[in-house]
């Protein structure tokens, strides 16, 4: 078991540019301290440099690092692309092992607004729509019905308002140190 009774886990998914990091940060903004951001972009691109695959050693070091930080006694989002076939494993024991509330979300952003979504921010030098196309899944959800969906006409702000009214974190204090 992780977490506590009180600790929020959160599970935010969906394709590339679909606006996870930034739903993330504006869930961190909105709580303030002892909400953990555990992004899978850092730690699969950043901090292991590792493609994504089936079995990658990114998958446990999310999961870990999400226990690490619940088990503290943080409230954790883990955002990213999160294929269900790639990941969905570790997310259902992670959501099966946590004390406390679970919620998770898919992001359904249609392909072409992925592109211009895509277009606006930094990385889009790095590559382009063949691999955007490649790696585009539509409703690529979990199984058994768990995630909310939330449509790609939600802005950022109404989305971030409810996922922290629907987990709770809107009526929860913020960590003091």
């Amino acid at each position: 078991m992780t977490g506590t009774e009180e600790t929020r886990l959160v599970i935010l998914r969906g394709n590339s540019a679909s606006g996870k990091s930034s739903v993330a940060g504006g869930l961190r903004d909105s709580f303030g301290r002892g909400l953990a951001l555990v992004a899978q972009d850092n730690l699969r691109r950043v901090v292991l440099r590792e493609r994504d695959r089936r079995g990658a050693a990114n998958i446990g070091l999310i999961d870990m690092t999400a226990r690490y930080a619940l088990d503290a006694g943080y409230h954790v989002v883990v955002e990213g692309i999160l294929y269900a076939d790639h990941y969905g494993d570790m997310l259902l024991r992670l959501r099966t092992d946590h004390r406390g509330p679970t919620h998770a979300y898919y992001l359904d952003v249609p392909f072409e607004q992925t592109l211009t979504r895509h277009a606006t921010k930094p990385i889009a030098r790095e590559f382009g729509e063949s691999q955007l196309r490649d790696w585009y899944r539509e409703l690529d959800l979990l199984p058994d019905g768990v995630e909310t969906v939330i449509e790609a006409d939600s802005s950022l702000a109404s989305t971030v308002d409810r996922i922290m009214r629907e987990t709770g974190l809107a009526t929860l204090p913020a960590m003091e140190h």
